[in-house]
């Protein structure tokens, strides 16, 4: 192991099942604009979700070429929406993939190095085996992992409505140190197309981690205030 693999600190990005495929990728491309390192960890479930929103197949074995293809596509669906903005090839290379079923990847020990966990979308059958402990897949026991370690872990729970058995479920996050955090768009920051409301709620899951962006106009006391920015 060289030294800039042992310095390299990754953010964990897992992808559930729940509908939301563009907040995932609104949290990716913003990650890696601002210079971070990641490791994907993308569910069985997810990668019909994906087909289904976006008609993309995430395949392990083209898993490079399957996320770029993802991250230049719009939250409207409009293929290359983000392509050729930035080094695409050089920011992919600061993401690691591993397979979910991959119960011996790094993630999966808490002596691996990371800045901690951002689960988007998160669905309620993902809510509730991190919160009973289950890892049944390596996405389940990463969050576990960042739990147990005091790591920052972000869940992007997208579902409505919420039923008793759910909340429950959130509020033992809540209490295990996770940010519950709603896939709720506001539309105080001016939102006039939907990407503006997808990138709303990554950037309030990148607040929650710590991590810089521009993605929305921020309240500054001053009604309207967005509608004239």
């Amino acid at each position: 192991m060289n030294a800039g693999e042992t310095q390299r600190r990754p953010w964990i990005v897992g992808v559930s099942g729940a509908s939301g495929t563009p907040y995932a990728a609104a949290v990716l491309r913003a990650l890696l604009d601002a210079g971070e390192s990641v490791d994907l960890v993308v569910s069985r479930a997810s990668r019909l979700t994906l087909l289904d929103e976006t008609g993309i197949s995430f395949r392990d074995a083209h898993w490079r070429d399957d996320l770029r293809e993802w991250l230049a596509r719009g939250a409207d669906g409009k293929p290359n929406t983000f392509a050729g903005s930035e080094d695409t090839e050089g920011r992919l290379d600061r993401v690691r993939h591993w397979s979910a079923g991959d119960l011996a990847a790094g993630p999966s020990s808490g002596s691996y190095p990371c800045k901690g966990m951002l689960v988007v979308p998160a669905s309620t059958a993902c809510v509730a085996g991190v919160a009973l402990g289950l890892s049944k897949d390596l996405l389940q026991r990463a969050a576990s992992v960042t739990l147990k370690e005091g790591r920052k872990l972000v869940v992007a729970v997208r579902e409505t409505p919420l039923n008793g058995q759910t909340l429950r479920h959130l509020v033992t996050l809540d209490d295990a140190g996770a940010t519950v955090l709603p896939a709720s768009p506001a539309f105080y920051a001016g939102a006039t197309h939907i990407q503006d409301l997808v990138d709303f709620v990554a950037g309030r899951v990148l607040d929650a981690a710590g991590v810089p962006h521009t993605l929305y106009h921020r309240w500054k006391g001053e009604l309207g205030g967005s509608r004239t920015t």
